[in-house]
């Protein structure tokens, strides 16, 4: 499998997810308190005791922000990198488990649908074993309505036209392909 093309999705890190937690704990906390202190500073400026309901919401943002808090303590579940489940992938598939490395590849898919490089090299592996020729259609087309400005998904989804004896479609994707290849003129 050729190395992955374009901007790869970075999921974020879980020391920036317990970060960004204990940040929202913290604005939680403040908010609950200008919602508990709003009946009391009405009634020393306006003489009323005003606001009502501030103390519910005051008591909502209480629970929130140590429900916040206490996620943000936590450790998150690990998340693997879909990048390292690609690589995991082209290795099972150099070895000659493509069964166990289109498992990978879906569970990658699964945990990042935008992720076009694990459908192409997904589709990839289908069009290697010739008889899942329509997976690896449907592969490429998801691949290239996430990624519609790279040339050889175009080519590989040609190519799986090509196989399966629809010629023109095949000849549409490979003009596609040679259109977006194309340096474009500037001016």
């Amino acid at each position: 499998m050729p190395a992955p093309q374009g901007h790869e999705i970075q999921p974020a890190s879980p020391k920036a997810h317990r970060s960004r937690l204990r940040q929202w704990s913290r604005t939680a906390w403040a908010m609950a308190l200008i919602f508990g202190s709003l009946p009391l500073a009405s009634r020393l400026f306006l003489g009323v005791w005003g606001f009502d309901g501030a103390a519910e919401i005051a008591c909502l943002l209480l629970m929130a922000a140590a429900y916040l808090h206490l996620a943000g303590r936590r450790k998150a579940p690990a998340m693997p990198d879909p990048a390292a489940m690609l690589d995991q992938a082209g290795q099972l598939a150099s070895t000659g488990r493509s069964d166990r490395a289109i498992a990978v590849l879906t569970k990658a898919i699964r945990q990042s649908p935008q992720f076009w490089q694990a459908f192409q090299y997904r589709g990839e592996l289908y069009l290697q074993q010739g008889d899942a020729l329509p997976r690896a259609l449907d592969d490429f087309s998801t691949a290239i309505k996430l990624a519609p400005e790279e040339p050889h998904l175009y080519v590989l989804r040609g190519h799986a036209y090509r196989l399966l004896g629809d010629e023109a479609s095949a000849q549409r994707d490979f003009v596609q392909a040679s259109l977006l290849a194309s340096p474009h003129p500037t001016g």
